[in-house]
Order: C-alpha cells, then structure tokens, then sequence
C-alpha cells in the first residue's frame, strides 16, 4: 500500500508543480495584456482569465490538496521520520506559502487588480523552481549531502537562476 501512496504523491508534486510553473506564466501574459490597445487588451484578458481560472482550481488547487494529503499519509506509513525528511518538510513549508501568495495573485487577476510588473512576476515564477531543486536534493541525496555544501549548492542555483533573468531581460529588451 506504501507504494501505491508514494506514487500518488509523486504524481499530485508533478501536477501541482506543472500548475504553479504556468500559472505565473499565464499571470505574466495577462498583465501585459494591459499594455495592448483597449480592443484586444479586452479580448486577451478575458481569454487569459479563464485559463487562469481553470488551471488554478481544476489542477493546481486540487493537486496542492491531494499532495498535502498523500504526503502525511507516507509519513504515518514510514513509521519514523528520518532526519533529512525533517528539511524537506521545512522546503514543503515554504512552498505552500509560496503557493498561498499565488493564490493571493489570483485573487487579485480575477478581480482586476495587477500590483505586480511581468517583469516582478518573471522572477516571483523561479520560487518554485529553487523550492523544486531543493527538495528534489534532498529526497534523492538524503544524508549523504552535507548541510553546508548544500546550502552552498542552492545559492550557487540561486545566483544562476536570477543572473539567467538578467540576461533573458537584456535579450528581450533587445
């Protein structure tokens, strides 16, 4: 049963992910939408809220649930839990809070409200993927990682991350 429990978690992180990488996506089309002429700005926003709208509460919503379900539902199957589960959960931590200020923009899309540049949103998207690389570590690596070369390997991936936006910027104002 264990397995089968690990698999549906596995397949709801997958799912879950894949809603919260394009969901920002799908955030950043729609605010530069506003800056189309008023017929089509119209048009694109109202085609992008619907995207927005299914992905958010038909996959991504659904998926965060059932991973927060299955996940736990491992954890009481393992019997202990091991020490670099520990980080994980702290990760786990920070990615629903992630996923909270998603839904916080969301809320604000739906509404008609866009406090954030695409440009603030382009860089808000790679939360995720730091969350991603950092879990993915330490699930597979487990305690053979040492803590500090870890936490050195993240910033080293945090430091490319931002310097390949610098440079996806400059190469998009080009």
């Amino acid at each position: 049963m264990y397995l089968y429990i690990k698999a549906l978690h596995i397949i709801f992180i997958v799912t879950w992910f894949s809603g919260m990488f394009y969901i920002v996506r799908l955030f950043i089309y729609n605010t530069e939408a506003g800056e189309k002429e008023e017929q089509e700005k119209i048009i694109l926003r109202k085609q992008f809220s619907i995207m927005i709208k299914r992905l958010w509460l038909g996959i991504t919503v659904p998926s965060a649930v059932l991973t927060l379900i299955f996940g736990p539902l491992m954890l009481y199957m393992m019997g202990s839990i091991p020490t670099y589960m520990w980080i994980k959960i702290g990760f786990v931590i920070g990615l629903y809070l992630y996923f909270l200020t998603l839904h916080q923009i969301y809320r604000q899309q739906m509404k008609g409200i866009f406090k954030y540049t695409s440009n603030q949103l382009r860089i808000w998207n790679e939360v995720a993927t730091i969350f991603l690389f950092a879990i993915v570590m330490v699930v597979v690596v487990k305690e053979s990682m040492s803590l500090v070369w870890g936490f050195i390997g993240l910033l080293v991936f945090v430091m490319l991350l931002m310097s390949g936006i610098k440079i996806y910027k400059l190469l998009r104002s080009k």
